[in-house]
């Protein structure tokens, strides 16, 4: 039986073909740049991303600009991309590269991961498609894909189910065109390894994809396990008179227990009740 060249080399070779290698970001590629992007692409598609990054990269071509910007001004560029989180994370960043760093970002993942907003997945995709260096990633896209490859179950947010996946990451990452490989194994679970109608008809995986073979794209990565709603007792009064009004005591802002007000005969709408101030 012939034995199928390794999950890095198919990744590569399938990355020289179908690729995505003219994207915004790629073109003059600095870590600042990477690291933009990074940041906007977080939980949010390319397709959205690319005027916004586009725009941002016009106002704040380097790291100094955006240290130096106001952050209203940062704040109203980013209006629209959501996860307001992300630019005050990154605005607070750029100031501790110009500070701490010299304006540069560093080039290992423990650094990096100093900085606010960067997790060790977007830290390893500075270092390699930045600084052309050696790390592994794990982002959603990746996620998915290995999970599916390796048949690996439960939920990525489980401490033992995320530790397997990054062992899976590492061991796949390779030593050359680390940078491509990065970029190909995002490209795979972007556009061929989806959530939803996986096209494991032309993946390069295929032949040995666990959850291939099994029948089982769908279940890979597990779900987050659903929270027991809690179920809780309480008493309250209601305080009617002997016409049938309800009396509520309405508060002001200020706390202050204002006069009573006495609402009119509770009447029945569409099985709810309704309230009229008298």
């Amino acid at each position: 039986m012939t034995q199928l060249p390794s999950f890095s080399e198919r990744l590569l070779s399938w990355f020289d073909q179908y690729g995505r290698t003219s994207l915004p970001w790629q073109e003059n590629k600095t870590p600042y740049r990477v690291w933009v992007s990074e940041i906007m692409l977080q939980q949010t598609q390319v397709s959205t991303v690319i005027p916004y990054y586009n725009r941002f990269m016009s106002t704040y071509p380097c790291v100094t600009d955006l240290a130096d910007a106001p952050l209203d001004d940062v704040l109203s560029l980013w209006t629209g991309l959501g996860y307001y989180a992300r630019a005050r994370n990154m605005h607070r960043a750029a100031q501790m590269v110009v500070g701490n760093f010299d304006g540069e970002f560093p080039s290992s993942v423990e650094a990096l991961e100093t900085l606010p907003g960067i997790g060790r997945s977007t830290a390893g995709a500075i270092v390699t498609l930045g600084h052309g260096g050696w790390a592994p990633i794990l982002d959603g896209n990746v996620k998915r894909v290995l999970a599916r490859f390796h048949s690996i179950e439960g939920w990525p947010g489980k401490a033992d189910v995320l530790a397997a996946l990054w062992v899976a990451s590492e061991s796949h990452t390779p030593r050359m065109r680390t940078g491509d490989y990065t970029q190909g194994i995002m490209d795979l679970g972007a556009t061929l390894c989806t959530k939803s109608n996986p096209g494991c008809l032309y993946c390069p995986m295929a032949d040995d994809c666990q959850a291939r073979i099994e029948n089982r794209p769908a279940d890979f990565p597990g779900k987050k396990p659903k929270k027991a709603v809690p179920v809780r007792s309480t008493i309250f009064l209601q305080c009617i008179d002997r016409e049938g009004r309800i009396l509520l005591e309405r508060r002001p802002p200020n706390w202050y227990l204002g006069r009573t007000v006495v609402l009119s005969r509770t009447t029945r709408q569409s099985g709810g009740s309704r309230l009229a101030l008298r």
